[in-house]
Order: structure tokens, then C-alpha cells, then sequence
């Protein structure tokens, strides 16, 4: 599978942010790529408020990811804001493949972590969500999701043989590492290829920082073992890479890490 990885920045106003979108995946098609996968928040950038932004899977932004799928043949997986029934809104994933019609993944686990409260305006997600693209199984999960080990071993449990990880990873001390040790922690808990797609380190911006999760960059993509195949820095970037994901048998026969998996009581006798 020929995969693109858009490590960019969202800003505040979604028509551009469309744009942008538009502009990195008809590079991608150029270059042959099957799937572009975008951060997270690529319809507009955390930092403000979201209610205004969101609109329904069937609005103009969700829409507009869609025509350029049609149009250049390449599915595109990116981040947007849909209005939720209790007021709030859902971090959605938009996922839009040629010929098909558009899904979604609403965000399961929100940010209420490092100082930030993602579920005062955002609603949680129910389902975990796996589609088809080019003839291949693709699961999805979005950003502080990646903390989860459970959600990627039953992406894996219907069928995915990649997992895309779009995000916006708040910065802060060791949270670069975090997120590279993660990445490759959640490949070898499915077995599965894991690309991790984050929002570029904005200009100038203070690592040390504790505000709204804006991205620090270092996408990066892990094999179903663990190795990592590809990894950015911390800058803009869009890279095509190609993936032989028949890996994935191969890496689930050999450790056996879905097939030898017990259930674990949840609470039981302390010694």
C-alpha cells in the first residue's frame, strides 16, 4: 500500500485549511500514494472555540475532503469537529475513499490530561471504526486514543492490518518521547502497521508550553513488529512511503500477541 503522511499545520479558518488539504493530497496523488492521512483538528486547529466550527458529516468541510478524494483517487483520512446531541461537539475523523461513501470515527478517549480538559466542549465517541481502503483493512484513532492498548488489539481483532493515528500531541517536557514510545508500543500490541500522524510544531512555539495541543510534529510510521520505517522531525513535511502489509501475517503468526491474549479480572481479591 502506497501511503502519504501530511505533517502540517491547521489554523482558525476551515476554507483554508480545505484548501491546504487539497493542495498536499493532489501532491500525493503525483507521487503515486493510495491513502493521505492528515493530523488531527485539520479543519481548525484547537485554541478556539469549536462550536461555531463544527458541521455535520454531510456539511460543506466533510463534503469538500470528499470531492477531493473523488476527484484525485486517493482516500483521505483528516480531522474535523461534528456537532454532538448534548450541545458539545465530536473530535470526528473523516475518512473518505474513492468510490465510496464518506465515514467517520468519533474520538473515544478525550485529552483530560497535562493540564488540558478536552471533554468540556468535545463529547466522547462510542465505536471503534475500521474501513476498507484500496483492497486493504484500515483501522483509525485519534491522538490521546493512542495511551489505550485495548482499542488498537480490537482494531486489530475486525481486521485491520493499519492503524492511522492522526493527531495534535500537546507539547511539553517528554512528550516527543512519549509519543515515538507509544507509537511503536500500540504496532506491536495489534501487530499491525501504526501510522502516527501528528500537526507540525507550530513557528515558534514553547515546547514548555501547557495550552491547547497544537502538534510537535515527528510522525512516524512502526511495523507490526515494532521497528520504525519512517519518522519525521518536528517541521512541515509530506512523505509517500510504501508498505508491504502482507507483514502483518507474518508478525501475527510469529508472536501471537492477539491469539495468546487472556482477559484479565477487572477488580478481584487483594494478597
Amino acid at each position: 500500500m502506497r501511503i502519504a503522511l501530511a505533517q502540517c499545520n491547521s489554523g482558525t479558518d476551515p476554507d483554508a485549511n480545505l484548501a491546504l488539504l487539497t493542495e498536499l493530497t493532489g501532491e500525493a496523488a503525483r507521487q503515486g500514494a493510495e491513502l493521505v492521512v492528515f493530523g488531527e483538528a485539520m479543519m481548525c486547529r484547537f485554541g478556539v472555540p469549536l462550536g461555531p466550527v463544527a458541521e455535520p458529516l454531510d456539511g460543506p468541510w466533510a463534503r469538500g475532503v470528499d470531492a477531493v478524494a473523488q476527484q484525485t483517487g486517493v482516500a483521505v483520512i483528516a480531522g474535523m469537529f461534528t456537532p454532538s446531541d448534548d450541545g458539545r461537539v465530536h473530535n470526528t475523523l473523516v475518512i473518505a475513499v474513492p468510490g465510496r461513501p464518506l465515514a467517520s470515527y468519533d474520538k473515544i478517549h478525550l485529552y483530560d490530561a497535562f493540564g488540558f480538559a478536552e471533554s468540556r466542549t468535545v463529547a466522547p465517541g462510542s465505536e471503534p471504526t475500521v474501513v476498507e481502503i484500496a483492497g486493504h483493512r484500515v483501522g483509525v484513532a485519534t491522538c490521546y486514543d493512542i495511551r489505550f492498548p485495548a482499542l488498537f488489539t480490537e482494531l486489530a481483532r475486525r481486521g485491520a492490518e493499519l492503524i492511522a493515528v492522526p493527531a495534535s500531541w500537546g507539547s511539553g517536557p517528554g512528550k516527543v518521547a512519549q509519543w515515538q514510545l507509544l507509537a511503536s508500543a500500540r504496532a506491536l500490541d495489534s501487530a499491525t502497521f501504526l501510522v502516527a500522524v501528528d500537526q507540525a510544531l507550530p513557528d515558534g512555539a514553547d515546547l514548555g508550553a501547557h495550552s491547547a495541543p497544537t502538534g510537535v510534529g515527528h510522525s512516524r510510521i512502526s511495523d507490526p513488529f515494532g521497528s520504525v520505517i519512517a519518522e519525521y522531525g518536528p517541521g512541515r513535511h509530506l512523505g509517500v512511503h510504501d508498505l508491504d502489509l502482507s507483514a502483518v501475517g507474518h508478525a501475527r503468526a510469529a508472536s501471537a500477541v492477539l491469539e495468546n491474549q487472556r482477559e484479565i479480572p477487572r477488580s478481584g481479591p487483594n494478597l
